[in-house]
């Protein structure tokens, strides 16, 4: 196939490409700058420089790549804010849904959250309603998922991927993450909420996977969902955080409930090489004194 990925130069497209092309695919990469033709090209993929936000030239490199698929792993991280996200997930999306309906793409792979769902007990499935009735700022990050899942269903053929909270290299929850200078400021608590991790390369496979599932949404995160008060202090260690006090047993939030992968375990063969966030956070552990001398 020809995959037209969009998010190519961030943290799942760096990983999405050499997996494509890996399988034998071909892959037009799309980015907005083009001092990173030259990263795009060493990992396999053709640069095609557009902006999401600026819809003439993005429908022009679509329809000059001609793609069977469009993936769409467009993410605006760098404030550190919702809002922004939001708003690439809004304009983003319609901009890239149009272009590719301009191009006749008949199948397109969008990535999404897997903690927008309403409250309610134990991890959620993918029918399970989003959670449009919650209070600011997180509204804002529901409207934009809810906007960016309902443009991808207007493909004639869809996959949203509901990705849990991505760790690993490069992600906020690494070593030299943001969440890992939290944990040494403290700021980290270990409460009742409950999270659904995936590891970043994990989630990178499941990409590559929905090139041929049925449409719909796919909850993509590991086997374990877990309170703060289990994965912090496990994180931490990792980190080299100290351990965190514990935090108030009263402080969930109603919607901090994990979510459910046993559809794409069950019904599309997704399985993931780190099936919990102990095995995960633990290989980011800095080797042993004793094990860097016997290599």
């Amino acid at each position: 196939m020809h995959v037209f990925l969009a998010g190519s130069t961030g943290v799942l497209g760096r990983r999405i490409i050499p997996l494509l092309t890996g399988h034998g695919h071909q892959v037009t990469a799309l980015t907005r700058r083009r001092g990173r033709a030259i990263m795009l090209h060493s990992l396999g993929a053709h640069p095609a420089v557009a902006d999401a936000f600026e819809p003439e030239s993005l429908a022009a490199a679509v329809k000059l790549a001609a793609p069977d698929v469009v993936m769409h792993q467009l993410t605006d991280l760098t404030s550190g804010t919702s809002a922004s996200n939001a708003v690439l997930r809004a304009r983003g999306t319609r901009n890239l849904m149009d272009a590719a309906h301009g191009a006749g793409v008949g199948r397109v792979i969008s990535q999404s959250i897997a903690w927008a769902y309403a409250a309610g007990c134990g991890p959620a499935a993918e029918e399970t309603p989003l959670d449009l009735g919650a209070a600011e700022p997180r509204l804002t990050t529901i409207r934009g998922i809810a906007a960016l899942e309902q443009m991808t269903r207007e493909a004639p053929q869809w996959v949203v991927l509901r990705y849990g909270i991505l760790y690993g290299p490069d992600t906020w929850y690494a070593p030299r993450g943001g969440k890992a200078a939290d944990a040494r400021a403290g700021r980290l608590p270990a409460d009742d909420n409950v999270t659904s991790f995936v590891h970043v390369d994990d989630a990178a496979a499941a990409a590559v996977q929905a090139l041929t599932w049925p449409s719909g949404p796919v909850n993509i995160c590991d086997d374990e969902p877990a309170t703060g008060r289990a994965w912090v202090p496990a994180f931490c260690q990792a980190v080299g955080a100290p351990t965190p006090a514990g935090g108030n047993s009263n402080a969930r939030q109603p919607w901090a409930r994990g979510a459910d992968n046993r559809h794409a375990r069950t019904h599309l063969a997704w399985s993931p090489r780190f099936p919990s966030w102990r095995q995960g956070f633990h290989a980011m552990r800095p080797a042993s004194p004793a094990s860097k001398a016997s290599r």
